[in-house]
């Protein structure tokens, strides 16, 4: 494969980065002057074309390749998930615009699009060093977006500590994928699993699972590895703790599940009760189900909402992670359903309270109080936002579950092993119901505060936040409108 052809392949990934670089030059040479909202909004248009440019390339010119052995896979499931994460970056864009934590715009717009080409490399990588590569410009990325609002102590505090446990699980990472090298002398997955299949449980691979689980635990906020989360939600910037939420949880979990699935194929073992067997997915059973039980229960006792949708997105984090364990072609499309309708309903959220935030100073459970009668538009929309979390029919929240509890059961036939797991998990869907009520109950009961200030989100803001909830609404009502599309992908795949 020469140069050219390579180039061609990693197209919307050159587009954005380029995008990402118009952006930076614009504002740091003839916006320096201009007013904070309407640098952004160039800004903003300018990295939405980027988006929109990569998709248009990637839906008109469909490729499937796989170049250098597996350091840039492309396919149509590879594909499918970065028009979702362009399409989440599009909407984080949207939010920020009425953002004015920063001055700084070029560089923060900048930092969102690089976030985006890690994420963009990491799910077309089926090679160990590529996706470490990836995952590290990933997160220094994000570390930086953290701690953009210099006028909050909050973000410095979350950016710091979100980058020493980054730091630390980036080494547990780079830690088990070097073991899986040494044991199997590849770095492509593929080449890995077939290594070390017929080879039984060496003493090192178990090393190697447990320290890979760890560093993608990290990643995908779950217990006991969650520790950054409830700090970087809070901290960071909305928009940010947003992008944060659902365009790097679909990634990252999309490559777990890959290096799981593929470079780990033949030591899954079984988390099947009373039928225990050492592998992979025993671990990865323990996390989900601590994931879902302290998740929830943390959650309840929140008074802020953005650490409420920190503690629910680690116990969502154990849903998805139900789809994991089941490793088949049905559980890898339940995933991607779930993590997709999952990042734009915690977008729309984080939405809810950025608007919130602003006019009232502060996320608190009370600061929401009688907001359906000064903002009825983003009142129903997080209405919208958090009957989806907690898994409410007819709304893509629901399907997102119904569809990894069922991969989850299928596998598990005809014992039904993973039982107890799916048990575990609908019974913790129905603690978090209490708590996703508590807000609806302050936005739809309680009384607007004596002497609370005048109320007006921003058109822009009510735009976004509506069409991200007709998006749920539609994708609960039309689940196979996604379904059908991860179907098609799954069975295209060349493996």
């Amino acid at each position: 494969m020469n140069y050219l052809e390579l180039l061609k392949l990693a197209a919307p990934e050159t587009i954005v980065a380029v995008a990402a670089l118009v952006v930076l030059a614009v504002d740091l040479t003839t916006m320096r002057e201009l007013d904070t909202r309407v640098r952004f909004i160039i800004g903003g248009m300018i990295a939405g074309v980027g988006c929109v440019a990569a998709i248009l390339w990637m839906l008109a010119l469909p490729a499937q390749a796989n170049a250098f052995a597996g350091m840039l896979v492309v396919e149509p499931l590879t594909q499918f998930v970065k028009i979702a994460l362009l399409a989440l970056t599009i909407f984080t864009v949207l939010l920020s615009i009425e953002s004015n934590f920063t001055t700084h715009v070029g560089e923060y717009l900048a930092l969102i699009l690089f976030a985006a080409v890690g994420m963009m490399f990491l799910v077309s990588a089926e090679d160990i060093l590529m996706i470490f590569i990836a995952l590290e410009l990933t997160s220094l990325s994000l570390y930086i977006l953290t701690a953009f609002n210099k006028r909050n102590i909050k973000s410095a505090e979350a950016a710091l500590k979100y980058f020493l446990f980054g730091g630390m699980a980036a080494a547990f990472t780079l830690f088990g994928l070097s073991l899986l090298y040494g044991l199997s002398g590849a770095t492509n997955l593929g080449q890995i699993a077939a290594a070390l299949n017929g080879k039984g449980l060496d003493p090192l691979l178990v090393v190697a699972i447990v320290m890979t689980v760890i560093g993608f635990g990290f990643k995908v906020a779950a217990v006991p590895f969650h520790l950054w989360a409830p700090d970087a939600y809070e901290g960071a910037p909305t928009p940010s703790a947003a992008f944060i939420a659902s365009g790097s949880k679909v990634a990252s979990f999309f490559i777990f599940a890959k290096v799981m699935m593929i470079g780990f194929a033949g030591a899954e073992g079984s988390g099947a009760w009373h039928q225990y067997a050492s592998g992979w997915v025993p671990v990865i059973a323990v996390v989900a189900g601590l994931s879902m039980i302290l998740g929830n229960l943390v959650a309840i006792v929140q008074s802020s909402v953005r650490r409420l949708i920190a503690y629910s997105a680690i116990a969502h984090a154990g849903y998805m992670l139900l789809a994991v364990l089941a490793h088949d072609q049905e559980a890898v499309a339940s995933l991607l359903y779930y993590a997709v309708t999952y990042g734009l309903t915690t977008i729309g959220a984080f939405g809810v309270v950025a608007v919130v935030q602003d006019r009232a100073g502060d996320d608190n459970l009370a600061t929401f109080a009688g907001l359906s009668r000064r903002s009825p538009v983003i009142s129903f929309c997080m209405m919208i936002f958090m009957l989806s979390l907690a898994g409410i029919p007819p709304l893509a929240g629901f399907f997102g579950k119904f569809y990894v509890f069922a991969a989850a059961v299928k596998t598990g036939a005809p014992n039904l092993g993973l039982m107890w797991l799916v048990i575990l998990a609908i019974a913790m869907s129905a603690v978090s119901l209490y708590y996703y009520l508590q807000v609806l109950k302050q936005i739809y009961v309680a009384d607007v505060p004596a002497g609370a200030p005048e109320f007006r989100a921003p058109i822009l803001s009510q735009v976004v936040l509506g069409l991200l909830a007709a998006g749920v609404i539609l994708l609960g009502g039309a689940p196979n409108l996604l379904v059908g599309v991860l179907q098609q992908c799954i069975s295209a795949m060349g493996h």
